[in-house]
Order: structure tokens, then sequence, then C-alpha cells
């Protein structure tokens, strides 16, 4: 049903499942939402988030103002500190988190999951406690983040999101789900609060994490296609940021395409909202799942040496758009015509 997205919920004893449907709501961005009241706060499902990276700190914000009382934890504290001054509530521990019956988390790759959530941070978790995280990781560490929840008797739910920061602050994402289904409904309100749509995939997690691999997968390609197209036409004198306008216009109006277009035409690639290291770890996903399937990816090669080229130069530490750049850097004289 268009504009609506349903979530199972607990098969009733004797009965068929009936689906959740929610209506899509608009969402503005977190800067232009006051505060949700004390009251409207206390109808909210009380959450704990751990992980508060750029987009992190953009979902926890954002389930602030949408009502939810959030007690966040990150391994650094000056994230923790900002989200206190929009009303969160700091935790010493990531097993502090676990103490809570909902646990949201946004970490930055497999080393850093496994990290932080080991035997002991699980340990603190009480019967019922859902897991449910946002994170783009491999397949393999998926798996094997249930398997050890699983033996705590916590219900885990890989819930990749899809989208920039500035997406997640408006409430915009798209979310792919994937865990025991009751786990799933239940935490769907708070997964409606952050998205804009929700796809429940089954309950393996590493399905939903794979699905989220194939996606950046395909967001790889289009920087790279954007950068040889704009390099080819810019080199012969087109504007670059008309050449997008008319890409865009017609053939190609998904907002990867204008996002990025609009980025790579006018070289701005700071502040990042995804970094070039970050798109390298996500380039790396996507080559272990193929080898995991035993799929072979033609272009993986060369996608990896531009990503490479450009973490070894200036562009390391800027939006992963910048890839661009290095495209752009091997235009040579033109051959006489």
């Amino acid at each position: 049903m268009r504009g609506h997205h349903q979530v199972p919920r607990r098969r009733p004893a004797g009965g068929r499942r009936q689906p959740v449907l929610h209506d899509q709501r608009p969402a503005q961005p977190v800067a232009q939402q006051p505060v949700a009241s004390e009251p409207a706060r206390r109808l909210m499902p009380s959450v704990a988030f751990v992980g508060l990276g750029s987009m992190g700190s953009a979902l926890a914000a954002r389930l602030l103002e949408t009502g939810h009382e959030v007690h966040v934890w990150n391994r650094s504290p000056e994230p923790v500190e900002r989200m206190r001054d929009l009303g969160a509530v700091p935790l010493a521990s990531a097993g502090e988190a676990f103490e809570h019956a909902t646990v949201l988390s946004m970490v930055a790759n497999d080393q850093a999951a496994d990290a932080v959530f080991t035997v002991g941070t699980l340990g603190h978790a009480r019967p019922g406690t859902i897991h449910v995280n946002l994170s783009s990781l491999s397949v393999s560490a998926s798996r094997r983040l249930a398997d050890r929840h699983a033996q705590l008797g916590i219900d885990y739910v890989a819930a990749p999101v899809l989208g920039r920061p500035e997406v997640a602050a408006a409430g915009k994402l798209n979310i792919v789900t994937a865990g025991p289904e009751g786990a799933v409904a239940q935490v769907d309100p708070i997964l409606h609060a952050i998205g804009k749509r929700t796809w429940y995939l089954g309950t393996d997690p590493a399905t939903a994490s794979l699905v989220k691999i194939g996606v950046n997968f395909n967001l790889i390609h289009t920087l790279q296609a954007l950068a040889e197209s704009v390099t080819l036409v810019e080199t012969a004198g087109v504007d670059p940021s008309t050449f997008v306008e008319i890409l865009t216009d017609a053939a190609y109006t998904g907002s990867a395409y204008t996002g990025y277009g609009k980025l790579i035409a006018e070289r701005r690639y700071t502040p990042p909202g995804f970094t070039v290291e970050l798109g390298l770890k996500d380039l790396s996903l996507v080559e272990s799942a193929a080898e995991q399937y035993g799929v072979t990816l033609p272009t993986v090669p060369a996608l990896r040496s531009v990503f490479e080229q450009a973490l070894g130069s200036d562009l390391g530490g800027q939006d992963w758009s910048a890839i661009a750049e290095v495209t752009r850097r091997l235009v040579t004289e033109p051959t006489a015509s």
C-alpha cells in the first residue's frame, strides 16, 4: 500500500497474524521542532542508545524530539554531553544501557560492534530485552552477534538504516529489519519515529545486513558514475551543475543522483555526511559478502583502487562523494582531433 508500511506483530493464539499499519507522518528537521513536553515524553517508549557518531547523534536527537526518553552512552564523552544538553540521560557504561528494555545502537564497523557488545556487556540485560542494531555490519558479524545475544536470551534485531544524518534528523530514513518477528513488531513504534518506511526481511539478522550492503554497493557505483560523467562533460566546457540538472530532471530523479550530483558538481565535500574511510569500509563489506556467497563482482577492484587513492590523499577526511576528485585528477591533455 503506497504511503504505508507494514510490520508483523505476534500472532494471537488461534488467530491470524494482523499487520500493524502506520500512515506516513510528515517529519521536519530536528532543529525546527520543539522539544516534547514531559507528559508527551512519558507516553513514548524509553530507550537506551549506544554510539553517538554523526548518524547516531542524529538518531538520538530525533528520538528526543519525538518524545522518547533517551539514555545514551558513547565511548568518547563529548557526544554524550551534547545529547545531555538536548535532554538525554547519560549512562556510565554500555552494560548499563542493556538494563533497559530496548537498546538501539549505531557503531562504525564490525570491530566496534565486537568490542562494545561483549558477553560482559550483554550480561546486564534483563529478561525481554531487545537490541536493535542500526549499524552497517558484515554478514558474518551480524550472525556472530545474533548468536551471542541468543545465548544470553536477548532478542537481536538487525535494522540498518538507509540515508544520511540529515535524513535521520528529519525522520525520513528507510529501514530494513530482520530478526525475531515479535521483537520487530514490538519496536516498530520506535522505528517509525526515525523512518518513513520499514521492510521486514525475515528472522535471520544477516539478511538485513546483506541487503544494506547491496544498497551501499549501488551508491558506490552512483558516486563513480557521476564522477566519470561529470568529468567527461566538464572537460569539454559544459557546466557540471547544468549537466547534473539535465541528468536528474527525468532519467535519474532519485535522491542519490540529485544529492550527490550536486555535491560533486560544486565540489562541496565538507562537512562530510559519510567519510571516504567509511565508504571503503562498506566496499570491504561487499567484497566479504561476495566471497561468502561465491559471487564475482568485476567492478570491485577498480572501485577499491579509487577509494584507496582518495584515502591516501588530501581527500581522506572528506565526504565519500569526494572520490570524484580522483577521476578529475586523471584528466590529461586531449588528443588532436
